[in-house]
């Protein structure tokens, strides 16, 4: 059952009126005095009653701070400690840097851990080091190895093949470096909601026979950065993984390798699974909009034209935050509606149905105000 399928729950009542007055009504049943609405004993008494509904307000809180549904912070990491889950911390960038030589040599070259590769016209304060040690072998040019941005968070998300390529830190008979993969995994502390995904689906972990929820739990436990996980069984014996990272991106070798490391334990994989971690298929859709404002907000035109900017915009993360999410224009409309515009005419995109394995991505966004029209 979802969340949102659950009724709302209140511990105690904490209606001000009903307080007030059911504490008048004790004191006038005690005493046999009618409390007149000037009356200072009443007026103390109500004093009484605001303390009354703060307690039992916080009472509340406190109490569906229990409930998964409700908790947050501090609190969520202890429930998490009860299922085996630890919040994810934040993480930095990878990328994988190869190392060319100038010429081939008759021994072989060191990299060394820890070297410092910077980005192209870049200042200094963001740069990518080697995570391990490695080796170009006797007459050969090139090496390749997984680099690890400096800062954490999503800073260092998003560099392109071939953009990071300043070396800092100077090796001998190295000519060049540069990334060959696009720099991505860097991720913010993973947030309230989705440790508490995570933790509803934790219990799925414990099962040692591959389930798909075991499988989905221990990808998106690779990392902050993975938003989304499908898995599924193409055939016998063989599982495939697709991961989404936030903000709709679609992994990079590095994140796929990293997740595949993580599955590949012996405590989560079966002996018998073949498990493959593939990128998701984009599906790129346009974005062609013409809105109109009611004549009667008139003035609110500038307003609502930067609302319906960011209401699509909005839109499209919305769309490609989830595997498999339809492409669906209603959503646009509604969003847009919600913006201020009293009607939208979307010209794109269209309806279209995907599969586990997809994720929509935007093309071309092209906005027109349509100008006041009547009601």
């Amino acid at each position: 059952m979802l969340y949102a399928d659950l009724p709302e729950i209140q511990f105690v009542a904490e209606e001000a009126a009903d307080i007030q007055r059911n504490v008048i009504a004790i004191y006038e049943g005690l005493t046999g005095r009618t409390l007149q609405p000037a009356d200072p004993v009443r007026l103390f008494l109500s004093s009484l009653a605001v303390l009354i509904v703060q307690q039992r307000v916080l009472i509340n809180q406190t109490a569906k701070g229990n409930l998964l549904r409700y908790a947050s912070g501090v609190l969520l990491d202890h429930m998490g400690a009860f299922q085996g889950s630890e919040r994810l911390p934040a993480s930095s960038a990878i990328t994988t840097l190869q190392f060319t030589l100038s010429i081939p040599l008759s021994a072989v070259t060191s990299i060394p851990a820890g070297i410092r590769v910077g980005i192209l016209g870049g200042d200094g304060s963001i740069y990518f080091a080697t995570t391990e040690y490695v080796e170009i072998p006797a007459g050969a040019t090139t090496g390749t190895v997984t680099a690890i941005c400096s800062s954490l968070g999503a800073g260092g998300n998003g560099f392109l093949p071939g953009q990071i390529n300043v070396l800092i830190d100077q090796l001998p008979f190295v000519q060049s470096v540069i990334n060959s993969t696009t720099s991505s995994g860097g991720s913010a502390e993973e947030t309230d909601e989705a440790f508490r995904d995570r933790i509803r689906a934790a219990p799925d972990s414990y099962s040692t026979a591959g389930p798909q929820g075991a499988y989905e739990f221990w990808a998106k436990s690779t990392s902050a950065a993975i938003l989304d996980v499908h898995a599924y069984s193409p055939n016998d014996g063989k599982v495939t993984i697709v991961p989404l990272l936030v903000g709709g991106q679609i992994p990079g070798q590095d994140i796929l390798d990293a997740v595949g490391e993580i599955l590949d334990d012996r405590g989560i994989r079966p002996l018998t699974d073949q498990v493959k971690v593939i990128a998701p298929t984009a599906e790129s859709y346009n974005t062609t909009v013409t809105y109109y404002v009611s004549r009667s907000r008139a003035s609110e035109v500038s307003s609502i034209q930067a609302a319906v900017t960011t209401a699509i915009a909005d839109y499209q993360l919305w769309q490609k935050s989830k595997l498999g999410r339809h492409i669906n224009p209603s959503e646009l409309i509604a969003r847009v509606m919600e913006a201020g515009a009293l009607r939208v005419v979307p010209t794109a995109p269209v309806y279209t149905a995907l599969t586990m394995t997809q994720i929509a991505q935007e093309g071309t966004t092209t906005i027109t105000y349509g100008g006041l029209v009547d009601d």
